[in-house]
């Protein structure tokens, strides 16, 4: 023998002893270990409709099923002269234990199949007519419950012992080919539809992972243009401490050394601040600068005194959007307003995208408590095209308000619209102190009256709640 003959005999002997392996992992080590067919899921549409007590469907149609095949091979053995309490139990007991142990319900309509075989108790042979019909059920539910190999051994198995049969007694007639025949149709029929429901399950699991990590992805994003924004709001602000702190001393005819060195420190403390945070929030804006900017990088961020240009944009493209403005207007913390701001933008943006053709409304109201803002747009006129954007958009308003601390709504409108309502808390001004000189009090800029009503969350038609 050669060398390549050995070798291809190792591999055959490697492969065999493989296959071995495989079998007896899986149909004869703990073969009758206990494992009871579970409750059918209450999840399809027609099972959730039906009293608690249809979770044990299978296990009662798999019951009555068996004692009927019992009947069945009492009267048809009864007949023709065989074996029939033979043939009753040797057909319902596997049926029976399948439902608490399938490898070992298999065996037993295994063994049933060489009994009535080898002792030829029934007028079909080797398989009574019911014990053919059990055994392809047998095989058909433990294909069910387990994976597609255990099928195709389970096949083997019971053609290799129809084989045997037919080989031993040629002048008698065999039920072996037919077996052998349906069998496989069955087990495949049974590999391709549950291999076609897992495929399913996995689609449908990977989807809702997918929109979680969408609107995960999405919060993140939204996140990380406030981080943005906010990197240029205390920038700004720690800029103007810092230079502020290193003028002051120049304000003051030979000022103190104490106050001097006071305001150095107070400018080497903005200056590391701003530089700190240069750095933590610098790889944020390096990745892509312009991705959520309006224009250049260096740009102020916009404010709600920039609304009026936004609007001016969103007529431009042939939409009807009014702005309606109540309270006494007033500069609010660039935080609040850059916010408001982002949110009419977001509003409008949907509006355009979901709703062409609609009329829009704007409203803004200044109360003592804060900023009311309501976006509400009417059903769509035009044809709507499919919107190719994340679809998350409310998510990253909803973000907004709520690291303000405010509230807001999004939802549709009676009419057929949207409506998206907010209110983002802003803390009152605090008093002026008396002039040291004059103890009179400098006199306020224009604020609403105390007693006016709080800002209205109106409906669409326009009728306070």
């Amino acid at each position: 023998m050669t060398d390549t003959d050995q070798t291809t005999l190792r591999t055959e002997l490697r492969i065999a002893r493989s296959a071995l392996k495989g079998l007896r992992d899986d149909l004869v080590t703990d073969a009758f270990a206990f494992r009871p067919l579970p409750p059918r899921s209450t999840d399809g549409p027609v099972v959730r409709r039906l009293p608690d007590s249809a979770r044990w469907l299978p296990h009662a149609s798999l019951a009555v099923f068996a004692c009927l095949l019992m009947l069945m091979g009492f009267e048809f053995e009864s007949e023709r002269g065989g074996a029939p309490l033979a043939a009753a139990l040797l057909t319902g007991i596997p049926l029976v234990t399948v439902l608490f142990r399938p490898v070992g319900g298999w065996w037993l309509s295994f063994g049933a199949g060489f009994l009535s075989g080898a002792a030829g108790l029934f007028s079909e042979w080797p398989w009574s007519a019911t014990g053919f019909v059990s055994h392809l059920v047998v095989m058909a539910f433990v294909a069910s419950r387990t994976r597609p190999r255990v099928a195709a051994e389970m096949w083997l198995l019971t053609v290799l012992l129809g084989a045997a049969f037919a080989f031993t007694t040629p002048g008698r007639m065999s039920d072996s080919f037919a077996m052998g025949f349906v069998s496989f149709l069955v087990l495949l029929t049974v590999v391709l539809v549950k291999g076609w429901r897992e495929t399913q399950a996995k689609v449908v699991e990977q989807v809702a992972v997918t929109q979680v990590e969408r609107s995960r992805r999405t919060v993140l994003e939204e996140r990380t243009t406030i981080a943005r924004e906010l990197h240029d709001v205390v920038a700004h602000h720690m800029s103007v401490i810092a230079i502020q702190a290193e003028a002051a001393p120049y304000r003051v005819d030979d000022p103190p050394a104490e106050l001097t060195r006071s305001f150095a420190i107070i400018r080497e403390n903005a200056v590391a601040a701003l530089t700190e945070l240069r750095r933590v929030l610098g790889v944020v804006r390096a990745d892509n600068p312009d991705t959520f900017a309006d224009g250049a990088p260096e740009a102020p961020q916009p404010t709600l005194a920039n609304l009026d240009s936004l609007l001016a944009n969103v007529r431009d493209t042939g939409a009807d959007v009014d702005k309606v403005v109540t309270g006494a207007v007033r500069t609010l913390p660039q935080g609040v307003e850059l916010s408001a701001y982002r949110i009419v933008q977001e509003g409008l943006s949907n509006a355009l995208r979901h709703a062409p053709g609609a009329a829009t409304r704007v409203e803004i109201g200044y109360v003592l408590g804060g900023l009311g803002l309501r976006v509400v747009n009417g059903p769509a006129t035009e044809e709507v095209r499919p919107s190719h954007g994340a679809g998350h958009g409310v998510l990253g308003m909803r973000e907004r308000v709520s690291m303000l601390g405010g509230e807001m709504t999004a939802e549709p409108t009676a009419e057929g619209g949207y409506e998206v309502t907010a209110f983002i808390p802003v803390a009152a001004e605090p008093k002026p102190e008396p002039d040291a000189k004059s103890g009179s009090i400098p006199k306020p800029g224009p604020n609403p009256d105390p007693q006016r009503k709080p800002w209205p969350m109106v409906k669409s038609t326009g009728d306070p709640v």
